[in-house]
């Protein structure tokens, strides 16, 4: 069986690893420039279809028959070629959307949803919204009715989904909208899925707002897909299993800790025994400046460092299954958390202050590194998703890192 990904330009795609956990068929990308389609669709080499962006309504008229989804939604995102040729058309999209709502565990029943972006992805979500019998669902477009800027006539939602592009990578940071003006609200869905968490996800982790990203709907439609080209029914705890190794896989593992403390040679040893690449802040730091980190601080002080950390930190951030080591000051500034947060686990490396070298870091030679680590310990565990002593050999620390990550 030959399936794969329709669109027009795809680049790094997910989906060809995932249909591969999911069952025993061949799973391609096909780009197609849009003369090329409908010669694709009718006769092409394929027995079944994921569609995306340009081409899902594109699809639509060279299916002889539409599930009731895909019929009201207006497009189809999935295509099996059947025994006598003609094309069956679905719209798995609501049912991804409709996991990630059920295991968000976020109740939207009888409640005011806001949907933030009226394409094609809105439709979708305020069509299972519906059948989830929420309250109301209004939607925010940029030039509607109901539009960005009169947002305060909707203080009172109660439930925002984000189905715009802002926050995807490599545009990380933005967000449609700032949560502190919906008091009500007890619940953020975001179907960006990468970063893991963006602006708005992150935003609604620190007001204590329950949030979801998209990664589990990109594998229940994708589950959904793969029912459909294989007729085998595929259970929820297969989705649970892909989104956690998906997860893991696309998260990068940071780093952080005290000058000295080790980071840098984990990292590598990290990196080599995951098969991942491994980036070193402060040598990025010093590559963009052209100059060495004592030569920064005495040109321009601990501030214009620290500046210098959060440009390369905001770039590494963005990166996806890296192993990262950072500066030992750069929690210092909590703009670095969000971030490091967004597609990251953080590791706290500790080590015993008397153990930690000074020779070429500016602040150790001019602190107290007691007095220093006092200061910054309660940054560190902010920061840290977990914590890893090195106080033995590189080799011990190692395994100690491989149990936390695995």
């Amino acid at each position: 069986m030959r399936c794969g990904l329709l669109g027009r330009k795809l680049g790094h795609s997910y989906s060809p690893a995932i249909h591969k956990m999911l069952a025993d068929y061949s799973y391609e990308l096909f780009e197609r420039e849009p003369e090329e389609v409908g010669a694709f669709l009718r006769s092409g080499d394929w027995n079944g279809l994921n569609v995306t962006i340009p081409y899902k309504k594109d699809a639509l008229p060279y299916c002889a028959e539409l599930s009731d989804t895909a019929r009201a939604i207006g497009s189809v995102n999935t295509l099996v070629r059947r025994s006598d040729g003609s094309i069956y058309g679905d719209n798995t999209d609501a049912c991804g959307f409709e996991t990630l709502v059920r295991f968000s565990g976020i109740r939207v029943k009888g409640k005011k949803v806001l949907v933030l972006g009226s394409g094609g992805a809105s439709v979708s979500v305020c069509y299972i919204l519906r059948r989830l019998e929420a309250g109301s669902v209004t939607v925010i477009s940029r030039s509607g009715a109901d539009n960005y800027d009169n947002l305060d006539r909707h203080a009172d939602t109660e439930i925002i989904v984000n189905t715009t592009p802002l926050g995807t990578y490599p545009n990380n940071g933005s967000a449609a909208v700032d949560l502190t003006a919906f008091p009500c609200c007890e619940g953020v869905l975001d179907i960006v899925y990468n970063p893991a968490r963006t602006a708005l996800v992150l935003q609604a982790e620190k007001l204590g707002i329950p949030c979801a990203s998209g990664l589990t709907m990109l594998v229940a439609q994708a589950r959904r897909s793969s029912e459909l080209f294989t007729g085998d029914s595929i259970a929820d705890s297969e989705v649970e299993r892909i989104v956690a190794a998906l997860s893991k896989s696309m998260q990068n593992i940071i780093l952080i800790g005290m000058p000295g403390s080790g980071k840098s040679s984990l990292a590598r040893l990290l990196a080599e025994a995951l098969s991942r690449p491994v980036y070193e802040a402060d040598a990025e730091i010093e590559r963009a400046a052209g100059r060495s980190i004592p030569a920064i601080f005495a040109a321009e002080g601990e501030e214009g460092f620290r500046a210098r950390e959060t440009a390369v930190l905001r770039e590494l951030g963005k990166l996806s299954g890296a192993v990262i080591s950072t500066g030992g000051g750069c929690v210092t500034k909590e703009e670095n958390y969000d971030l490091l947060h967004q597609n990251g686990t953080m590791i706290w490396i500790r080590r015993d202050v008397g153990l930690l070298p000074k020779n070429g870091r500016p602040i150790s030679l001019r602190s107290d590194l007691r007095e220093l680590y006092e200061k910054r310990k309660p940054l560190y565990e902010r920061f840290a998703d977990a914590a890893v002593d090195n106080d033995g050999s590189l080799a011990e620390t190692l395994d100690k890192l491989l149990e936390v990550v695995k």
